[in-house]
Parts: structure tokens; C-alpha cells; sequence
């Protein structure tokens, strides 16, 4: 079936516009979605998991092969993720306005590359949309696999108000999510990312921490899990902030890494500005993981994102110490059983460290 989608399906899809094909895809899903009774069927089938889940945040994960954030912007098809193996979804990224994004194209493909750039800018029905949504399909009653719901800045908010916006969005998001990850490392958002330096990021982090503990004391509930997504172009001082910041607020683990604004390699030459994902992204993700899992000790969980384009990428993410994988541009890439085919080429990997 794999050669099916390389011979047949891609270069069908590959003919129309990259975020038309998208679309397409996700009105796929979406059918697929509405139809629980076969998700069910196809979880089953295509989780290769190992003998037992893998712990974390206090969740468990059938296996290690994540949904990225970005394919499922508006919690649209999350029990279709499950059905195609994944063992977690991130949904997003969720604003609390409701926003367009960025104006048309601005999804670009390198197929020789194995990469996309994409300045997508958030595109999303705002939070109460997708809270209505997740509230209608059930989310809050049961899932299949974690749902994570990865927030960001609303494009209007000011970097001074970015702590209340990102709590709007939290509030009405809580009651179904599993684990929360805050992006403040876009590059697609009008500075965004200084949200990731020392003058705004603890206040912000600080802020939806103890929004998180008020909400779970009141409910009676343990706190809901929370990570931070960093950009892969912090260097390694700006790593260090980040990760202090973390640690001393208690956070639950890092996402590591979002796009990136480099252009290596080949790429060198593309003018499209925006946010490079895929291949060669996958090497500086590798590196960052490494780097925060011996600074912290290996005490902060990280979920590995960057290029992962076969199972031995995959691998080299969880050996460097990435404790789950998470697939976008891969999924474009290499089809709907890619998610199923790395997750059993990981699963004795995970027999061997867990």
C-alpha cells in the first residue's frame, strides 16, 4: 500500500496546490472521523505498539509516533489519527480569535528535498470553535490516543497581553485536552518568538500554570500536562533560558523543534519566505534534543519533531533522547501507513530502553 500512495496517490495529490491538497486530505479524514466504529477497526490494526504504553506526563501513549501539530488545525479528525496509527495527536494551532492566516500561497513544496515552507500564520476557527467541536464529537468522555492541543498568540494580541490571550484560549480548551502545548516559537506570527526570550516567557508560562492548578484544585483533577514547543534556531545560550524557565516552573517537558527560517543545502536558493519543515530540518532537531537531554540530565521528557522521514530518523530522535516522535511533512511525504510503519520499526527499540 505504501508503493501505491509513492506511484499512484502522491503524484496525483502533487499536481494540485499544495494547500488545496491539503484541504483535500483533511475533507478525507474528516468522512473518515464521523465513522468511529471503523477509526476503531483501523486503531487496531495499525497500532504496532510495544508490549506495554509508554508512560508519560502521566498519559499513556500506544506507541511513540505523534501527530504534528499544523495537519489538524481545527480538531477535525482526531479519532482519524488514531485509525491511522498514531499513537498521539497534537491538534492546532489554536488561537483564541478566530484568524485567516496569512494570504494565499503560502504552502510550498520541495519534493527533491523531501521539505515544504510553509507561512501559514495561524490559520484557525479560534478556541471557542474548536472547544464547541471537541465538545460535540465526545472528546471529553473517551479517546483512543492522547489529544494534545497546542495554543499560540492571536495575531491581534500585543506581546504585552500574550499571557491573557494564551489563557483565553486555555479556559476554554481545558476541559479536552490531554496535554497542552504552548507555541511561542512560530515563525509565521509578527514576533512571536521573543516570547521565547527571558522577558516575557516566565510570566506567561508562570500565568498558565497557575491557571492550570486553580482549574484542577477546583475539579478535583490532577493538573493537565503542559510543554513548550521551541524554535529550532535558538542557539544553545537561548536554549539554557528556555529551559530554566521550564524547570522552574515546573513545566511538564519541551517539543523540540518547531520550523525553522534557515535554508540549508540545497535549499539555499529557495526564496519563499516562511517556515522550513521535513528532511533537512531533521539534523539541527536531532542536535537540539540532544543537547537538552544532557543539560537537563535527561530529567525533562522531550517529544522529538523535525524530519522525520523514515524509520531510522525516527530512531535517531529517540536514541538521542526524544521520549515520543511526532510526523507532519513525513505524513505528505510518504503517505497515510507511514505513522503505523515507524511505529513498528520503534517498538522493539522501546523493549529495549523502557
Amino acid at each position: 500500500m505504501g508503493r501505491f500512495y509513492e506511484k499512484v496517490a502522491r503524484p496525483i495529490l502533487f499536481m494540485q496546490d499544495p494547500e488545496r491538497a491539503h484541504e483535500n486530505i483533511v475533507l478525507g479524514l474528516k468522512f473518515l472521523h464521523n465513522f468511529s466504529r471503523i477509526c476503531d477497526f483501523f486503531h487496531r490494526m495499525n497500532q504496532n505498539s510495544p508490549s506495554r504504553p509508554i508512560q508519560l506526563f502521566g498519559l499513556d501513549f500506544p506507541n511513540t509516533v505523534g501527530m504534528a501539530a499544523g495537519m489538524d488545525k481545527n480538531a477535525q479528525f482526531w479519532r482519524a489519527s488514531a485509525a491511522l496509527g498514531f499513537g498521539h495527536v497534537e491538534v492546532g494551532t489554536v488561537t483564541l480569535k478566530p484568524q485567516p492566516g496569512n494570504p494565499r500561497p503560502r504552502l510550498f513544496r520541495y519534493p527533491a528535498e523531501k521539505a515544504l515552507i510553509n507561512r501559514m500564520g495561524f490559520n484557525n476557527e479560534g478556541a471557542k470553535a474548536v472547544a464547541d467541536r471537541l465538545k460535540a464529537d465526545g472528546a471529553h468522555r473517551f479517546r483512543q490516543i492522547p489529544l494534545g492541543i497546542n495554543i499560540g498568540k492571536s495575531k491581534s494580541a500585543d506581546l504585552s497581553k500574550a499571557a491573557e490571550d494564551y489563557l483565553g484560549s486555555f479556559h476554554l480548551l481545558a476541559d479536552y485536552a490531554d496535554y497542552f502545548a504552548i507555541n511561542v516559537s512560530s515563525p509565521n506570527t509578527p514576533a512571536l518568538r521573543q516570547l521565547q526570550g527571558h522577558k516575557y516567557l516566565p510570566g506567561l508560562l508562570k500565568t498558565l500554570r497557575e491557571a492550570n492548578i486553580k482549574r484542577a484544585r477546583k475539579l478535583g483533577l490532577k493538573p493537565i500536562p503542559m510543554l513548550v514547543k521551541i524554535s529550532p534556531d535558538l542557539d544553545f545560550q537561548e536554549i539554557d533560558s528556555v529551559l530554566t524557565d521550564i524547570l522552574d516552573l515546573g513545566y511538564d517537558g519541551i517539543i523540540a523543534t518547531n520550523t525553522t527560517i534557515e535554508r540549508p543545502g540545497s535549499l539555499s536558493a529557495a526564496n519563499e519566505p516562511g517556515g522550513l519543515s521535513g528532511k533537512p530540518l531533521h539534523h539541527r532537531a536531532v542536535q537540539i534534543i540532544r543537547y537538552i537531554h544532557k543539560a537537563t540530565e535527561g530529567r525533562l521528557p522531550i517529544i522529538g519533531t523535525g524530519g522525520v522521514s523514515d524509520p531510522t530518523s525516527a530512531g535517531r530522535m529517540i536514541d538521542a533522547g526524544a521520549s515520543l516522535v511526532q510526523i507532519y511533512t513525513g505524513l505528505v511525504f510518504n503517505g497515510p501507513f507511514f505513522p503505523s510503519t515507524v511505529a513498528r520499526a520503534l517498538a522493539p527499540r522501546y523493549e529495549d530502553w523502557v
